[in-house]
Formats: structure tokens, C-alpha cells, sequence
């Protein structure tokens, strides 16, 4: 029996689909106010458990049926306000799903982030060999990432077979205006500025695709970026606005520019009570060239990932 966590999630449902589209039977887990995503009412082949990564003690009686586990859920956030939460969800609660992968005898594949991945080499690209320097001053969300595979590398040295799949920025359809939909609205919106960074991009169906060959197979031990595309962020608005059909920014958002927004915005959410739209950590990463190699997961897989601007078309499509 297969094992879903984080299963109302963007990425959870998509594998799911993927899952029961080839006809297997799958554990969900949510959260109790958790709401069941359009693209999986109503499909028969789930069985849909409230649980929490974590309180283990509700996952028991779960892992007496379960052989394979996906663990997908996770907190995502750059918001520094969060790292207590980030530290309890992504390092703890994974803590928990390792322990008891390793009580039952399950084979683990653990969803990652290529926020946890190490910095490339001078004029080379980010691959899974880089290896992440500990930096007090890193992101919590990349630090949570990090931990988060300790714990998983923790299990594989106590017998645990799994891998760890570390994902690059996920776009698709059916992330709406959330998460990384959020980048669609601020184009469409008429947001006029862009900046100099550059990250990788995959689209959804591709990073489930990848982990199903994955967990399928009989590797262990191992890690794998899952990317498409290495994009500049002036060349993915564009896309995007010509998706919608809408002015492409033309103002380039120098770092300085971005340091008083964040400090200003921090500022008057004290007042407001309201999130920050920009914050420290994402205004640095906004303007970082972080570029990922994808060679090692083509190479296993064989596969051939969808280009980044069929993706554009396809979302600018759904959201117009």
C-alpha cells in the first residue's frame, strides 16, 4: 500500500492523480480542515486519513498497511517570523515519518528542495554533489530543508532504504494564484519591475512523474535535483505577460531598491498586522543567479521534462 503525506497539497494531489490514473489504491493524509483539491473528488482509489506529521501516534495504525510512502507535506515559507514553525513541520515532522518508515520496514521518498542544496562552484552549474555550508544567516525555509534530509540520511545509515528528490521552483495550472502561482498574479496584475536573479523551474507533472519512476526503482541512498530549466526572472515575466496578454515589466529592481521595500514593509506591518510582500530573504534570492543541473535525474529517469514555456501557455491559459 502506498502513503501519501501532504496529499491536499500541489504537489501531493498531482502525484496522487498520477497514482491512481495508473489504477493503485492510495493512502491520503490531511489535516482535519485540510479541503480536498477539484482535481481528486470524488476518485474512489483514495482513502483519505486526517493525521499530522507531527503527532505520530496518529500515523500508527496508518503504517501497519503501508510499504511505500511518499512524504510531501511540508511548510513553505521566507518569512522569518515562521522559523518555529518551519523547524517543527519540515525537520520534526519528518523526523517522525523517518521513525516510523524504519518500525515498518517502508521504502521512503522524502521531497526536498534545491533551497537545501549547496552553492555551485564558480561559473559552473548547482548539482547534487554540492555540498550545503552551514550558514547562520541562510534562510529558516532552507534551513528546515536541510535539517530535514539530515534526518532522512539519519534513517538510510540506520537501514532505511529511500531517496530524497530536491525540486526546483514548481509551476503548474492548478496552484491557482498560490504558492508559486503567486509570480502569475503579480505579472498580470501590472507589476512594472523585474530583477536580475535566475532559478530553475519545473512544472508539476514532471516532478510526480520523476518520483514515481523513482520510488519504483531500486535505488537508494541517492538524491536527485528535479528541474527543467534554468530561467532569468526578466525572461519568465515576459512569458508571462505575454500570457496574459498584459504589459511585460520594464524596470529592473536593483538590490538597494529591494532592501528599502522589505525594511519598509516590515515596518508597516507592524501597524497593518498584515504579512510583508517582500521580505529580506526574498528580496536576496530575487536577485541571485542560481542555475541547477538536471543530467543525473535525465540520466536514471529518461526523462524528457516539458519545457518551461509550454508551462507558461498552459497556466496563462487556465488563469486568464
Amino acid at each position: 500500500m502506498i502513503l501519501v503525506t501532504g496529499g491536499t497539497g500541489f504537489l501531493g494531489s498531482e502525484l496522487i492523480k498520477q497514482l491512481t490514473d495508473n489504477g493503485l489504491t492510495v493512502i491520503a493524509l490531511k489535516r482535519e480542515k485540510s479541503k480536498v483539491p477539484a482535481i481528486l473528488q470524488d476518485n474512489k482509489l483514495i482513502n483519505w486519513v486526517i493525521g499530522d506529521v507531527n503527532d505520530p501516534a496518529t500515523l500508527e495504525d496508518i503504517f501497519n498497511a503501508v510499504t511505500l510512502v511518499y512524504h510531501c507535506a511540508a511548510f513553505v515559507s521566507l518569512n522569518p517570523k515562521d522559523k518555529k514553525k518551519l523547524f517543527h513541520v519540515n525537520i520534526d515532522g519528518t523526523a517522525n515519518i523517518v521513525n516510523l518508515c524504519l518500525e515498518n520496514n517502508c521504502r521512503l521518498l522524502h521531497v526536498s528542495s534545491i533551497a537545501a542544496l549547496g552553492e555551485a562552484k564558480k561559473g559552473k552549474n548547482i548539482t547534487e554533489k554540492d555540498l550545503w555550508e552551514y550558514n547562520s544567516k541562510a534562510h529558516a525555509y532552507a534551513l528546515s530543508k536541510y535539517e530535514s534530509e539530515m534526518e532522512v540520511w539519519r534513517g538510510i545509515s540506520e537501514g532505511l532504504e529511500a531517496i530524497i528528490v530536491n525540486p526546483s521552483v514548481i509551476i503548474g495550472k492548478n496552484a491557482g494564484f498560490e504558492g508559486s502561482g503567486s509570480i502569475f498574479k503579480l505579472v498580470k496584475n501590472g507589476f512594472p519591475f523585474f530583477t536580475r536573479g535566475a532559478i530553475g523551474f519545473v512544472d508539476v507533472t514532471d516532478v510526480a512523474k520523476s518520483m514515481i519512476q523513482l520510488m519504483n526503482s531500486e535505488i537508494s541512498a541517492e538524491r536527485y535535483i528535479i528541474s527543467s530549466e534554468n530561467y532569468h526572472y526578466k525572461q519568465l515575466f515576459t512569458e508571462i505577460a505575454e500570457g496574459f496578454g498584459v504589459k511585460a515589466p520594464t524596470k529592473e529592481a536593483k538590490p538597494w531598491m529591494l532592501g528599502m521595500a522589505w525594511r519598509a514593509l516590515k515596518f508597516f506591518s507592524i501597524f497593518t498586522g498584515k504579512e510583508p510582500s517582500i521580505t529580506k530573504d526574498t528580496a536576496e534570492s530575487s536577485t541571485t543567479l542560481s542555475y541547477y543541473d538536471n543530467n543525473k535525474i535525465i540520466k536514471q529517469t529518461g526523462i524528457v521534462f516539458k519545457p518551461i514555456s509550454n508551462s507558461i501557455t498552459e497556466i496563462t491559459q487556465y488563469l486568464r
